[in-house]
């Protein structure tokens, strides 16, 4: 499968994030909303296009461990190794979080899901803007998107730039585990 990346789009997109926006954007699985995980206001409207409570919590995605310093607490080092193992790739992990995370991004948890991408393009836009929301692009209770078109048809003209790109080829939207071995999704 092919990644063009276009860094136009990718310029568009980041131009997008920084002002505040919520993109839309193709990850493994399905394509994604997101925006900056320090933006309260973007996180209500990500929350609000989805119609998704607060209190379950989002995934931020980030281009590498070192760009959630400032969102998680210290790993063990047995701890750390076991989450590197499975990054980069379709693995979300529910970690200990700072007390001054949002809630709007850890819902009424004390932990955040997390997760260090392999495709392409949420890599590139995470090393151009930093970590990034990451929540499927549906509202609650609808099948996430697979194509642009589907996200158009969701989220019309709700959305600040939508980033052309490719799926991951992934069936399924990422799994979600804690550090105990629950597989939560």
């Amino acid at each position: 499968m092919s990644y063009y990346l276009n860094t136009w789009h990718l310029q568009q997109a980041c131009r997008a994030i920084n002002s505040g926006g919520v993109i839309a954007y193709p990850t493994e699985a399905v394509w994604g909303l997101g925006c900056h995980p320090a933006d309260e206001r973007a996180i209500e409207r990500v929350l609000a296009l989805k119609q998704r409570p607060w209190q379950k919590g989002l995934v931020v995605v980030a281009a590498s461990l070192s760009q959630l310093d400032d969102w998680l607490l210290p790993l063990s080092s047995q701890d750390e190794a076991q989450v590197r193992a499975s990054w980069p790739g379709p693995v979300s992990w529910v970690l200990p979080c700072r007390d001054e995370v949002s809630p709007l991004l850890r819902g009424t948890h004390s932990s955040l899901a997390v997760r260090i991408s392999d495709h392409p393009l949420v890599s590139a836009l995470c090393q151009q803007v930093g970590p990034l929301v990451s929540t499927s692009a549906n509202p609650a209770g609808a099948e996430p998107a697979r194509t642009a078109l589907k996200v158009r048809q969701y989220f019309a003209d709700d959305l600040d730039y939508l980033l052309p790109g490719v799926l991951g080829g992934r069936r399924q939207p990422s799994e979600i585990r804690t550090l105990d071995g629950t597989r939560l999704r």
